[in-house]
């Protein structure tokens, strides 16, 4: 059935010619048209192609260590601690002061480590379990 034929809707049977009519014609596409496309494709492909892998360089003892205590952040974590470290040692606050003063004049001796309640809430605490019990 040519194309000419047609002039209103088609029916299912039309239609299924027309589609084998389709199938039987291949596309002609110009041997030019075909060469310039298969030499674009070829072109973008090797615009894309990856770079070849240059071999692993071997890192050295710092950067290994670096990378052993976690990297940047545990690195900003010692650098803070150090600064805060340093800070307090340089200008202590008094209660540091006082205390440090008190021990190294001879006042922290041994025998008045039972004035230092470890625990100032343990009387409380076995208060209730008493109660509970």
């Amino acid at each position: 059935m040519p194309k000419t034929d047609m002039t209103g809707p088609l029916d299912e049977a039309a239609l299924d010619a027309l589609l084998a009519e389709a199938r039987e014609t291949p596309a002609a596409l110009p041997d030019a048209l075909m060469a310039r496309m298969l030499a674009d494709a070829e072109a973008a492909q090797n615009a894309r192609a990856a770079p070849p892998a240059a071999a692993p360089r071997r890192r050295g003892r710092l950067a290994r260590a670096f990378a052993g205590i976690g990297g940047w952040p545990a690195l900003a974590g010692f650098a803070t601690a150090t600064v805060a470290g340093v800070w307090i040692g340089l200008s202590p606050p008094a209660v540091v002061s006082a205390g440090a003063a008190y021990y190294a004049s001879g006042g922290g001796a041994a025998e008045d480590l039972y004035l230092v309640d470890t625990m100032p809430a343990f009387d409380r605490i076995a208060a209730e379990v008493q109660e509970d019990a």
